[in-house]
């Protein structure tokens, strides 16, 4: 009792709150990939599929972000009625309810598609359909509150917003100071028990604004015991319509100048009926449990969504332009150093996709997968802003002037929106995933908590341990012989990736391990060890995103151009895994037992190495030459075949570029035959053409493709008395 760390109530509800899913089967030791490639696929059913090729295609082409976030600071009217009639608030809502009842896959695909084209629309879409009161009242409603509001929300009748986050509770959301308490008043005439709401302070609050129905999280009292037997004091929450006498819709904020509608939500003075608590009075108290139980989900789903397509976009844009783009006469794509990064950007991109499509799967087999959201959430979301910068790297100049024609500048500023929301990225990686990990995925912690919690508890506590025990020392066992020996004698799975699954095996043993070994030493201390509980975190976190890819690369068939980024990938996982864990032991509280564990683990040294320049040259040329893996990339994203749009021209301007190489081929054979001499080249071209080197349409793609590369290489310019400084030339304050 002593070594183990005590278990707030709202920790404990948090623990406990949601599922596991495959992490649970990383942290055994001994990982069933049987179980992993046998669980449902990710899928869409048809009607999804049309939704997502029809009207959500259809709602990115309403929507120009240059306008929405410079111009007009919201999304035209037009889009937010398209939005009400076509049911973009109602996906998750069930169909008895008039909602669409779309699968968790559906939500993800139809979010990161919108994300694509505009942050503003995809945060507009996504917020009703994620943590708020659509969810909750069909996870927690009465029958009265579903039959009403629901309907309601899911044509758009009623705009919803969920107000939790207050000046002083940001990630430890049960600091709030908002209170409500228990009394009776007089209401439409009534004298009723209800809550009178004081000094609610709420800011952050996505929609608000435009919200019709405020959702509200708050700390409830009763201190005179009029709930008697039924709810209970605590966090709760309620539904208010947004005219209700005290509650004040408060000032716009603006997220990084992006124009999606967020604010403020406050209430000096309320008073509401009991039976606006969602949930009815029964669900009073209940409200803490309710937030983390809907929160994986939400955390599954819109986040990861939102980082994958950030990816997507950058990684389909940048291959473009890095094989539109030339200098010294040879496309920037085919430089090591742009090779280098588009590489990765290209195989972060695929474990990005499988991780965000297994881990929404999990919510589709009817699981909350808390642990594994919380991996998806903070690596999608971090990959994703490594993605990009690569991206403007690779832009240049392109990427930083700032316009309509600028596809990269508005992601790339809203990135820390989803760094910093549902669970701060780095309250995530240090207390989240290994802190509700370890709790949620050994097989025997957790009973031995619950025994000594109880006062009869010693024979389950006894039964506990001993299987620890147990536990421990095969764990122990298998990891040492498997590092002294190579793995080699390790079942594997049967795949051309056989050694990568003997590699994710060995790595995992090693992780139980040591982890069992930290929580002897450290015992309540770890908690306060947020460092070492970061890196047993990504420990877990990469060993569960390559068996993710593993997991994609098998259930959509095993594409062959894919072959090389899920190699990429696994490379890479399993580089990172050996390296944190290292860290681990390299600081390691007792510095003898760090050294001696290092030894047993690695006794050759680090047998993991990173991704091999050729093969990222493989990878780079794949997506330089649209291979079926960056088609792929390409279908996930709102890409236009449209010169006009700022996304579709530059992929115009690709494909165009694609088709005339072997036309430029043929110019360059002939300057090496001395057939041609060298010249600029639509001197060469035009010469080729007049020996019938090349055809009258070969010249003429040539002369289009020149004419695309020009225009998507220009940047936006504007008159300096449009945006000139206020101290500028008089002439142009007269203009």
């Amino acid at each position: 009792k002593r070594l183990l760390p005590k278990i707030s109530e709202t920790e404990s509800l948090a623990l406990n709150a949601g599922g596991c899913w495959y992490e649970q089967e990383v942290f055994s030791g001994k990982p069933d990939f049987n179980k992993l490639h046998k669980s449902k696929k990710f899928a869409l059913s048809s009607e999804e599929q049309s939704f997502l090729d029809n009207e959500t295609n259809q709602l990115c082409k309403l929507v120009d972000d240059w306008q929405v976030n410079h111009f007009e600071h919201d999304l035209p009217v037009t889009v937010w009625n398209f939005i009400r009639e076509k049911g973009f608030f109602g996906l998750v809502i069930a169909k008895e309810y008039g909602g669409k009842g779309f699968s968790a896959a559906a939500h993800s695909e139809i979010v990161m598609k919108l994300a694509t084209r505009s942050t503003t629309l995809a945060v507009t879409v996504m917020v009703p359909n994620s943590l708020g009161p659509g969810e909750l009242l069909q996870a927690y409603g009465t029958v009265e509150q579903k039959q009403y509001y629901l309907p309601r929300l899911s044509k758009g009748e009623e705009i919803p917003c969920f107000a939790l986050t207050s000046p002083t509770a940001g990630s430890d959301a049960t600091s709030i100071i908002d209170e409500g308490v228990v009394c009776k008043a007089e209401f439409q005439g009534k004298s009723v028990l209800g809550i009178r709401l004081r000094n609610v302070d709420k800011r952050y609050i996505t929609l608000a604004p435009v919200a019709t129905l405020i959702g509200l999280a708050f700390k409830l009292y009763d201190p005179d015991g009029l709930l008697g037997d039924i709810g209970r004091p605590g966090i709760t929450c309620a539904l208010l319509p947004h005219d209700h006498p005290g509650l004040e819709i408060g000032n716009r904020l603006l997220p990084l100048n992006l124009s999606f509608m967020n604010g403020t939500i406050r209430i000096k003075d309320a008073f509401i009926p009991i039976d606006w608590i969602i949930g009815g009075r029964a669900m009073a108290g209940e409200g803490w449990r309710m937030l983390v139980e809907c929160l994986s989900i939400g955390r599954s789903i819109s986040l990861p969504a939102c980082g994958t397509a950030n990816a997507l976009l950058s990684v389909v844009t940048s291959s473009a332009y890095a094989g539109i783009r030339e200098q010294f006469k040879v496309a920037i794509g085919n430089f090591e150093g742009v090779e280098d990064v588009l590489a990765k950007m290209g195989g972060l991109t695929y474990m990005m996709n499988a991780t965000r499509q297994y881990t929404v799967s999990a919510v589709d087999n009817g699981i909350k997968p808390s642990v594994a959201s919380a991996i998806a959430k903070y690596h999608l979301t971090e990959m994703g802003r490594t993605v990009i910068n690569d991206a403007m790297d690779i832009h240049g100049g392109r990427g930083i002037i700032m316009g309509p024609n600028n596809y990269l500048a508005n992601i790339y500023q809203g990135l820390p929106v989803g760094i910093t929301v549902e669970g701060a990225n780095i309250m995530s990686r240090n207390l989240l995933v290994f802190g509700q990990g370890v709790m949620k995925c050994h097989p025997y912690l957790k009973k031995e908590y619950e025994a000594l919690a109880s006062s009869d508890g010693g024979k389950d506590f006894d039964k506990a341990v001993f299987a620890h025990v147990g536990y421990f020392a095969r764990n122990k066992i298998r990891a040492i012989f498997q590092a002294f020996t190579g793995g080699i004698f390790i079942r594997g799975y049967n795949s051309r990736f056989k050694r990568f699954y003997k590699d994710i095996t060995r790595l995992s043993s090693s992780f139980a391990y040591v982890s069992d070994i930290v929580l002897v030493v450290l015992g309540g201390e770890l908690k306060r060890k947020e460092r070492i509980s970061a890196r047993l975190g990504d420990v877990m976190s990469y060993l569960y995103m390559a068996c993710a890819t593993l997991k994609y690369f098998k259930d959509n068939g095993e594409i062959e151009s894919d072959r090389i980024f899920v190699t990429w990938v696994l490379d890479h996982c399993l580089f990172e895994a050996q390296n944190a864990l290292l860290a681990v032991l390299h600081n390691f509280p007792l510095n003898a037992v760090g050294k001696v564990l290092e030894v047993l683990l690695f006794p050759y040294g680090k047998p993991f190495k990173q991704p091999s320049d050729k093969l990222e040259h493989l990878i780079s040329q794949s997506l330089l030459h649209d291979s079926l893996t960056r088609k792929t990339f390409k279908r996930m994203c709102f890409v236009a075949d449209d010169p006009t749009d700022i996304v579709g021209r530059m992929e115009v301007a690709f494909q165009s570029v694609l088709k005339v190489n072997p036309i430029k081929a043929k110019i360059m054979a002939a300057v090496h035959a001395k057939q041609l001499v060298r010249a600029p080249y639509d001197r060469m071209a035009a010469a080729a053409n007049g020996m019938n080197i090349i055809s009258n349409d070969e010249l003429a793609d040539l002369n289009k493709a020149a004419w695309y590369i020009h225009e998507v290489i220009q940047v936006d310019e504007f008159a300096p008395y449009e945006i000139g400084p206020k101290n500028a030339h008089p002439e142009w304050k007269e203009k």
